[in-house]
C-alpha cells in the first residue's frame, strides 16, 4: 500500500516506472485506445480545440520546455520518464528538480489501468462511490441501505458500516465534510441524515442504536412540502458549515448546518434539479443540472430576482445527470442523457435560455428503459454553449456520473465516467481521445473515484462489486471475481 504523499516519492516510482516503460496501448487489465472515432467525436473536433483551458492543462501536467526538448517522446506519446530523469540529474531544466507539472506528467502517463482488484462485493446495487479529499478513506453507498467506510491505508477495512435510516428507494448520494468527521447521505425523501463517522475508533458494523441526525429540507419555503421530494445530490461546502442539495421538486435548496436550518430555497429549473455542487472553495457560486436540459450558474451574492440565475450554458438535448466542478469557479463539465459529456466556460453563460427542447426534439424517449433512438445521434444544438464534447460511454437507466481526474497527480489533464454498458471510460480533456476504457462490470457503473494522489480508481456497479484498478500495481495478482462466488457468500 502506498505510505506518502510526498512528492519525493516521484523518484522512486519514476525508477519502478522507467524500468517498465510500455506503451500506453500494451496496458494489462483495462483496454487502452488511441485515437477516437469519427461517433466520438464532438461536432467541433476537439483537435481544433483553441481555448484557455488546453493552455492552462499543458501548464500543469506537461514538462518543463528543457527536459522536452532534451527527451522528446515520439509524436503523440508522452515524453520519456527515463529521459526527463537523466535530463533532471544533468539540471537542463536549470532547477535541479522537478517541478509540479514535471511530476504530473510522469505519473498521468501511468493510468490506473491494471486489476481489477475486489475490494468488496454486496448483494445490491452500489449507487455512490467516493474517496475523502486525502484519499485516507473511501464511501460506498448501496440500494439496499448500507452505506460502508473504508479504511484505504488498512487494508481496506471497513471502518464504519453505516444503516440508513428512512431510505426510500435507494441511497442517492453522500458526502464527507472537509475533516471528515461527518457524512450526509440523501434518498428520495426531504430529510437528509448526517452521521458523526469519527466517533468509531475501531470497526463498527450495526449502528443500530446511533442517532442520525436528519437535515429537513422541507421546512424552507412558505408552503408545507411534506414528504413530496426526494434529494437527487447533496454536497459539503469547503468549510463545511453548508449543504447544498438538488430536488425532484425542481429546487435547490442550501442547509446552514450551525443554525440547522435551510437558508436558502431557489425554485431553479423546470424539471428534476439531478446534480448541484459549489464551483470553488468560496462557496458564492453554484453549479446545478436538470432533466429540462440546462446547467445553471447561481451566484448567491446577487440573488436580487428571485430564481433568477447569473446564466444559463445550453447544448445538451436531454437531461443532465451530473457536473463537477473543475474548482476554478469558471469551468466544470456535466454528463447527459443524450450520451455526451459536454465541457464548459461560465464566461460564456446567456443570461436565459433562448431555446427549449421541443425546438429541436422531433422522438419520443425514456432513459430509463430505452434505448437512444438512432435519429437523435444525428441532431445537433442549435445553440450549443460548450467549449467541448465528449461521446463514447453511454448514459441509460441512472444517473451516471463523470469527473475531471485528480490535481495532483494528473494536473486534471483527463475526464473520466462510468457507464451503462458496464464500463469506466477515460478521455484526455484537450485532444477528446478516448485514452482507457476498463472492462469488468455485468452491470451499469453509475460511480467511480480516482485516488486524489495515486494511479488508482475505484469502480461500482449495478452488480454489487467495488473494484479497484491501479498502475504498477500492489504486486499480488487480482482477486477473480466470479457470480458463482458472489451468491455463495450470501447462501452460507
Amino acid at each position: 500500500m502506498y505510505v506518502t504523499h510526498n512528492r519525493a516519492a516521484i523518484d522512486e516510482m519514476g525508477y519502478a516506472m522507467s524500468r517498465m516503460e510500455i506503451e500506453p496501448d500494451h496496458c494489462d487489465g483495462g483496454e487502452v485506445v488511441h485515437g477516437v472515432s469519427d461517433s466520438q467525436r464532438s461536432n467541433k473536433p476537439l483537435n481544433d480545440l483553441d481555448n484557455e483551458i488546453a493552455q492552462l492543462t499543458k501548464l500543469k501536467s506537461g514538462p518543463h520546455q528543457m527536459l522536452s526538448q532534451i527527451a522528446p517522446g515520439r509524436r503523440g506519446l508522452p515524453v520519456s520518464t527515463v529521459k526527463m530523469l537523466a535530463g533532471r540529474e544533468c539540471n537542463f531544466s536549470g532547477r535541479g528538480r522537478f517541478s509540479s507539472a514535471d511530476c504530473c506528467h510522469v505519473l498521468s502517463r501511468y493510468l490506473p489501468v491494471n486489476g481489477p482488484w475486489l475490494i468488496d462485493e454486496m448483494n445490491s446495487r452500489a449507487y455512490v462511490s467516493q474517496f475523502s479529499a486525502d484519499g485516507s478513506l473511501f464511501v460506498a453507498g448501496f440500494q439496499g441501505s448500507h452505506i460502508r467506510i473504508y479504511d484505504v491505508d488498512k487494508g481496506w477495512k471497513v471502518q464504519k458500516n453505516i444503516l440508513a435510516k428512512s431510505l426510500r428507494w435507494t441511497i442517492t448520494d453522500t458526502s464527507l465534510s472537509p475533516d471528515q468527521r461527518h457524512l450526509v447521505y440523501a434518498s428520495m425523501s426531504p430529510i437528509v441524515h448526517i452521521v458523526n463517522v469519527g466517533s468509531a475508533e475501531t470497526e463498527s458494523l450495526a449502528n443500530v442504536t446511533e442517532i442520525h441526525d436528519g437535515l429537513d429540507f422541507s421546512s424552507a419555503g412558505d408552503e408545507d412540502r411534506g414528504y413530496s421530494f426526494g434529494i437527487f445530490s447533496v454536497k459539503f461546502s469547503t468549510d463545511g458549515r453548508e449543504v447544498v442539495a438538488g430536488s425532484s421538486d425542481d429546487s435547490i435548496y442550501v442547509y446552514d448546518l450551525e443554525a440547522n436550518k435551510p437558508s436558502l430555497q431557489i425554485s431553479a429549473h423546470s424539471s428534476d434539479v439531478n446534480t448541484v455542487c459549489f464551483a470553488d472553495e468560496s462557496g458564492h457560486l453554484i453549479y446545478s443540472g436538470s432533466d429540462d436540459t440546462y446547467c445553471k450558474v447561481w451566484d448567491r451574492r446577487c440573488l436580487n430576482a428571485r430564481d433568477k440565475p447569473a446564466g444559463v450554458l445550453m447544448g445538451h438535448l436531454e437531461g443532465i445527470t451530473f457536473i463537477d466542478s473543475r474548482g476554478d469557479g469558471r469551468y466544470f463539465i456535466s454528463n447527459g442523457k443524450d450520451q455526451s459529456i459536454k465541457l464548459w466556460d461560465i464566461r460564456k453563460m446567456s443570461s436565459e435560455a433562448t431555446c427549449n427542447r421541443e425546438d429541436f426534439r422531433k422522438y419520443e424517449w425514456d432513459y430509463r428503459w430505452m434505448d437512444y433512438p438512432p435519429p437523435a445521434k444525428d441532431v445537433k444544438h442549435p445553440r450549443d454553449l460548450s467549449v467541448a464534447t465528449y461521446r463514447g460511454h453511454s448514459v441509460l437507466r441512472t444517473l451516471i456520473r463523470c469527473y475531471f481526474s485528480p490535481e495532483y497527480s494528473t494536473g486534471q489533464k483527463y475526464i473520466y465516467t462510468g457507464s451503462h454498458n458496464s464500463c469506466v471510460y477515460i478521455y484526455d480533456l484537450v485532444s477528446g481521445a478516448q485514452v482507457a476504457t476498463l472492462k469488468h462490470h455485468k452491470s451499469p457503473v453509475r460511480d467511480c473515484s480516482w485516488h486524489p494522489y495515486y494511479p488508482m480508481l475505484l469502480s461500482s456497479s449495478w452488480d454489487g462489486d467495488i473494484v479497484k484498478w491501479e498502475f504498477p500495481g500492489s504486486g499480488e495478482a487480482p482477486t477473480p471475481v466470479t457470480k458463482k462466488r458472489v451468491r455463495r457468500r450470501y447462501i452460507n
